[in-house]
């Protein structure tokens, strides 16, 4: 009797480690806020192409997904991460760590970072150096970095409108965060001689002192629902966004963006690099998952098919905005062999 039910216990045992280990049935994509109605849109027309389930997509952000993403390999962990930004050294490192390698890196396109306002609002002519000015949390003013003193925009620069500063943005696990503020508040802190220098002769002691934003109410995190952001700044006078270029097109009829160094945020703006805060988005995909999760490899190849994300795809009616052709057809390829990335160098 004992052994029959010390086998029985073995089988059951083994029959919840086969379970546990189990591939699922499903392609599993987490990241970017800016990427996910994109990915969502890919999934829906891959379930209808092929009959498969559609894959599961998250909006985590990007650093929250590429966490996730790198937490280990199997059916615990996503397939894909989505990011809106270049994948970081400690990250890449993170997920060697956990045993996860052969990442593919993925280009799907571009987005531009936007700050935008409610149709009945004044227009804003921003400089990134007016960027830095209101929302980092540290300033310069007499060649000395003091707290930030600015309340309203006029403050910060002659012409700009006398509202408060009160300025609703993704928080710190986001790629939109990132490039935020790389693209504005970095860029415009070395308009300022004594910053430049900073950065040229300490790389991190630039970024303690400029990439902070305020805490005092001039910068919110709202969360990772750009949406949500939106219907904030539409209730909010004098509030402003920031999110993808994407969600400015969307709602065009609510909302309109601000320029920035005198360039409107436009897809052709933002495709040939004139718009200041333009940025690329990816995929990272785990290659040793490809065979273990079920249409893996079928869901990549429809995201950088012509029908997703070449000219005219159904992707740039939601707001990508196309890679040129000749960098198209070359994540088409990467996307066939599945070749891993090298590791990032920062």
């Amino acid at each position: 009797m004992k052994t029959l039910l010390g086998a029985t216990a073995a089988l059951g045992l083994l029959a919840g480690a086969s379970s546990a280990h189990a591939a699922r049935d499903y392609v599993w994509a987490a990241g970017s806020s800016t990427v996910f109605p994109f990915s969502t849109r890919t999934a829906e027309n891959f379930a209808k192409k092929t009959g498969k389930k559609a894959p599961k997509v998250e909006s985590l952000g990007t650093g929250g997904g590429i966490k996730m993403f790198c937490g280990g390999m199997g059916e615990k962990f996503p397939d894909i991460a989505n990011a809106s930004r270049p994948m970081k050294k400690s990250e890449f490192e993170a997920c060697k760590a956990k045993g996860v390698n052969n990442i593919v890196e993925l280009k799907i396109g571009f987005d531009g970072i936007v700050v935008a306002m409610d149709k009945s609002a004044p227009d804003y002519s921003f400089k990134v150096e007016h960027l830095y000015l209101g929302l980092g949390q540290t300033v310069l003013r007499g060649g000395q970095f003091v707290a930030n003193p600015y309340k309203t925009w006029k403050d910060v620069g002659a012409g700009l409108p006398t509202n408060r500063i009160l300025v609703y943005g993704p928080p710190p696990t986001s790629g939109t965060r990132d490039a935020f503020v790389e693209l504005a508040i970095e860029a415009g802190a070395k308009k300022f001689p004594t910053a430049k220098a900073l950065a040229d002769k300490d790389e991190k002691g630039f970024k303690a002192k400029v990439d902070p934003l305020r805490t005092d109410g001039g910068w919110v995190d709202a969360g990772e629902n750009d949406n949500a952001i939106i219907g904030t700044i539409e209730k909010t006078p004098g509030a402003l966004g920031v999110f993808g270029y994407s969600f400015l097109e969307e709602n065009a009829n609510r909302i309109k963006g601000a320029s920035v160094n005198g360039v409107k945020p436009t897809a052709q703006a933002i495709a040939s690099g004139q718009y200041p805060l333009s940025r690329s988005l990816y995929l990272y995909v785990k290659k040793d998952q490809v065979g273990v999760t079920p249409g893996l490899k079928e869901f990549v190849a429809e995201f950088v098919s012509d029908a997703a994300t070449g000219r005219g795809g159904y992707l740039q009616g939601r707001g990508l905005i196309p890679l040129p052709p000749a960098q198209h057809e070359a994540m088409k390829a990467a996307a066939g062999k599945l070749s891993p990335m090298a590791a990032p160098k920062s």
